[in-house]
């Protein structure tokens, strides 16, 4: 709908990515395209952040702090009554970033069809890039909220179309309900499937979307997970899993992917998986860690240089800096149900080929589950009661 009718309606021209853009051919076709108009799926983004971060990481003391600079004013900057620091910083870096990246014609940038992480869009605002994000889906004909540059909250998918409707169906004591859409862009069913149609529209035409999500008092609309994907521990407690994965990445940058396990379980654990390089050839993860995890690495003083040096609890300074990391979220958490307990760092990172991710990079948690059950027990094995933040188990 996006790339192909949006276009054809204002008389846009579409460019094809290659099958391997995720491998490293998308920059060369965005040199070659120069888009006015850029939509990736969050992976595409992070991959570009990822890249931009090894880069930074072998470039001089001198070229670091003047980076590191530009994106603390572009950060803290609005265009429209920015300060002398922030023309100076577009000059020296944001114009570069985008020449680079194939980006400097590009006047708007957008992600959708899965989650994104907060420190993905905070590092692309820094460098006065600001991802705009979609949501909606096939069965609303594409977009039903959407962000723009003057109407941008991070990490909200915006605010409605015009003749969109949105409600949140059987909100929570927190203001989240499942997301239901209201429009003439809402289809008219499923062709010969009568049951699934009425599963999907009520009687009022509302479509389910099956999201769970809040709107602000301005209405801006923020997801915070899937019905499905839903934990109900043990103790009947409800809890979201993505703004808790989220919130982990954030707190570790180590981290390349996090999933929240707990269902009918007594307490909650986390699968980790370390930043790697991928094979440019397959897209598979490797052992060797990217060149901003060794950085990071270093810093926490320990001299690993491969995920195996680190997963099943190898490393203690990496060790340490993921339990300080996830006590800093368990702080933060509004009930002892959605602390986190235990955790392990797998052997390898996820991915498309692997089966852990889908063509869009969502996690494909049942998959996972089957994959990783021996590890997922042995966090529940043995184990009376949970642990507690102040007393944590080691990872198995």
């Amino acid at each position: 709908m996006v790339d192909i009718w949006i276009a054809m309606k204002i008389g846009g021209v579409t460019y094809f990515a290659q099958p391997d853009a995720l491998k490293g051919s998308l920059v060369d076709t965005l040199k070659e395209a120069r888009p006015t108009a850029f939509m990736g799926v969050p992976r595409v983004w992070e991959k570009m952040q990822e890249k931009m971060k090894a880069v930074g990481a072998k470039s001089s003391t001198v070229r670091r702090k003047v980076a590191a600079w530009a994106k603390d004013v572009g950060l803290n900057s609005a265009p429209g009554s920015a300060p002398v620091s922030y023309h100076v910083a577009k000059k020296l870096v944001f114009k570069k970033v985008r020449k680079a990246l194939g980006l400097d014609r590009c006047t708007k940038c957008y992600t959708g069809a899965a989650p994104i992480t907060k420190d993905t869009l905070e590092f692309f605002l820094s460098l006065n890039i600001p991802l705009c994000e979609l949501y909606g889906m096939s069965e609303s004909s594409g977009p039903h909220t959407i962000s723009r540059h003057d109407a941008f909250k991070l990490t909200s998918c915006g605010i409605e179309l015009p003749g969109c409707k949105t409600k949140l169906h059987n909100k929570d004591e927190e203001g989240n309900g499942e997301i239901c859409f209201w429009g003439r862009h809402v289809f008219m069913g499923y062709l010969n499937m009568p049951d699934k149609t009425e599963e999907a529209l009520d009687a009022e035409g509302w479509l389910h979307s099956g999201d769970l999500g809040k709107q602000d008092e301005n209405g801006f609309l923020f997801i915070t997970g899937r019905i499905k994907e839903l934990i109900i521990t043990a103790g009947g407690e409800n809890i979201p899993p993505v703004p808790i994965e989220d919130a982990v990445k954030e707190a570790v940058p180590l981290i390349s992917n996090a999933m929240l396990v707990g269902d009918k379980r007594k307490f909650l654990s986390m699968l980790l998986t370390i930043k790697c390089q991928v094979n440019p050839d397959t897209g598979d993860p490797q052992d060797e860690l990217t060149p901003e995890a060794v950085e990071l690495c270093r810093q926490l003083g320990s001299k690993a240089t491969r995920v195996s040096e680190i997963s099943g609890g190898r490393d203690p300074a990496v060790n340490a800096a993921i339990q300080e990391g996830i006590k800093r979220v368990n702080e933060k958490s509004t009930s002892n149900a959605q602390r986190i307990q235990k955790w392990v760092v797998l052997d390898r990172d996820f991915s498309v080929g692997g089966g852990e991710l889908g063509p869009t990079m969502k996690l494909k948690r049942p998959v996972v589950m089957k994959m990783y059950k021996e590890q997922i027990d042995n966090c529940y094995k043995d184990v009376a009661s949970p642990a507690t933040p102040d007393n944590p188990l080691p990872p198995k």
